[in-house]
């Protein structure tokens, strides 16, 4: 019930769901600050094999998260160009796009410092960096970027318009933005609408829910151990629900079709 109550109180109130957000993020990036807890995003399972990258030993435990980002980057040839993601949470995403697709300089921003400490703790890859920042005010220069990426973190930030503005402004002409997360199904017109607004050339987009609850299934088992072991009991249930387990809130959302997942590649032209 409580978990049902916040997460309509965020989508009525942008300025309610970005405050309540980072604290969150600073809660849990200052309370749990495990090594092996680096990706927060909710997994995508392919409909054809062949599409699921090979991954080294190490990896493959985070493998279904680590699909979403490849589902969402591998459009795009990401070698020797300048890439950002925005909402880089726990690295992750930014650890595997350096690793694994060759971008000579990946940075990742996020509004949690705390988060951000916990990344330049963790990874130590040349060519890697990370800052803190506000997704609606991002701090770099004009056209900076080849290509910006932005994985299930957009929901949480206060306006999504004066987001892709800055998506626009830091890309560098022809450069690509790549982008998923949900919506509730009554305002994926309005998701829509805002990256048309955006001067955002479209290239891809896709509606990834059912892969999304292939991969919240596939990985059920390996989330709830790793919380229980690793969480302290006072985040249990919050962390739970977070992680979109079986049961929880976001998770009836996408089965029932009230949330809608989406990933696109769009172009500036």
């Amino acid at each position: 019930m409580l978990a049902k109550l916040y997460m309509n109180m965020c989508h009525a109130f942008p300025k309610f769901r970005k405050a309540t957000r980072k604290q969150m993020y600073q809660f849990m990036a200052r309370y749990y600050q495990k090594r092996d807890w680096s990706f927060m995003n909710f997994g995508y399972a392919p409909e054809d094999a062949a599409e699921a990258p090979l991954l080294q030993s190490d990896d493959e435990i985070n493998r279904y998260c680590i699909q979403l980002y490849h589902h969402v980057v591998s459009a795009v040839d990401l070698r020797g160009l300048k890439v950002l993601e925005v909402g880089s949470g726990r690295g992750g995403g930014a650890d595997y796009i350096k690793r694994y697709l060759g971008p000579a300089w990946m940075i990742g921003v996020d509004f949690s410092d705390r988060a951000v400490s916990l990344c330049r703790q963790y990874y130590h890859v040349e060519g890697l960096s990370f800052v803190p920042g506000d997704a609606e005010h991002l701090p770099f220069d004009d056209e900076s970027f080849d290509a910006v990426v932005n994985v299930e973190s957009s929901h949480c930030y206060g306006s999504m318009t004066a987001f892709l503005a800055q998506v626009r402004r830091v890309l560098k002409p022809g450069g690509h933005f790549l982008f998923a997360d949900f919506r509730p199904r009554e305002r994926i017109d309005e998701l829509d609408e805002q990256l048309a607004h955006a001067a955002l050339q479209p290239i891809r987009q896709k509606n990834i829910t059912a892969n999304v609850i292939k991969a919240l299934d596939a990985d059920h088992e390996r989330r709830i151990a790793h919380i229980r072991r690793g969480a302290p009991k006072l985040l249990i249930k919050l962390i739970q629900e977070f992680a979109g387990i079986k049961g929880a809130e976001i998770y009836k959302r996408f089965q029932s079709g009230a949330v809608v997942y989406k990933s696109f590649v769009l172009q500036k032209v």
